[in-house]
């Protein structure tokens, strides 16, 4: 099952086009996307038999983020070995470090992105998990269970504001407006013949500059729910970024950085792709 945000509406997306939730489930469940992770049973059960005779064509432009405000959000950072190689830091041991992007910079998965003045600016493509249900001190082995589905991430990260200073400001510097597109659209984890291994990557006008599946992450996504429900609640509707590979700006030499007019396009196998438009300040 493919869920969505079109047109600020939740909407499933079916192979006939996309169908309006509220309208095809009678009034039963409502029109804001966010809602429905906090009845994500529920919908499962009606979604599964739901039909698609008033399906519509749809214009990608008008899709939204399938998750616009999270309850948390997390981002984990040095979770792919050779990420971790390029940029020169530790692979982590325990659990890798974790922080967030504020959600006012969410955007949806075809948007046009403001450079910010004399910046340097990255990409970051990542698989993002949303939760389906309230998780706390999960183990591994049930962890996907908790999952409400998957999609495409990027975590664009200014790295002037994240990396200079007295100390570093990883969540101001990945989180300026547009830093956050999500989509197309939320893919249930029953979609995937082995969720754990999934081709993701990413090109600037058509050069790849990421590609790595997501089998490499240091930490699973079953392990990352592990770890961090070990300490805190994953509430419905969390997301989570769980890293990204190398291929990265910052780790080429000389370093790399998105310029006005070009266009970052991410994608991963069995969800589909982000399309972001860099225009000058």
């Amino acid at each position: 099952m493919r869920i969505g945000n079109l047109s600020g509406r939740l909407t499933l997306f079916t192979e006939q086009g996309a169908v309006d939730v509220e309208k095809a489930s009678g009034g039963r469940f409502g029109p804001e996307p966010q809602a429905v992770y906090q009845v994500w049973e529920d919908f499962l059960d009606w979604g599964k038999d739901a039909e698609s005779s008033g399906a519509s064509a749809f214009d990608p432009a008008d899709l939204g983020s399938p998750a616009p405000a999270p309850p948390q959000l997390f981002g984990v950072g040095v979770n792919y070995r050779e990420h971790a190689e390029e940029t020169k830091l530790d692979t982590p041991d325990k659990f890798p470090p974790v922080f967030t992007k504020f959600r006012t910079s969410i955007s949806g998965p075809v948007t046009t992105v403001t450079l910010p003045e004399g910046g340097h600016t990255d990409w970051e493509v990542e698989l993002v998990v949303v939760i389906g249900r309230r998780a706390e001190r999960v183990s591994a082995a049930d962890a996907w269970s908790y999952v409400a589905g998957l999609t495409v991430g990027q975590d664009i990260s200014e790295r002037i504001r994240q990396i200079e200073g007295p100390a570093p400001q990883f969540s101001l510097g990945k989180s300026l407006p547009g830093f956050t597109p999500i989509g197309p659209w939320v893919v249930t984890v029953d979609e995937f013949e082995n969720p754990d291994d999934l081709e993701l990557g990413c090109a600037i006008d058509g050069e790849t500059v990421q590609h790595s599946r997501t089998g490499n992450l240091i930490f699973s996504v079953p392990r990352l729910i592990e770890g961090l429900s070990a300490t805190l609640a994953l509430l419905p509707g969390d997301v989570i970024f769980t890293g990204t590979p190398a291929g990265v700006g910052i780790g080429r030499n000389p370093p790399r950085w998105l310029r006005p007019g070009e266009e970052l396009v991410s994608h991963i196998a069995g969800i589909g792709e982000l399309r972001q438009r860099f225009v000058s300040a």
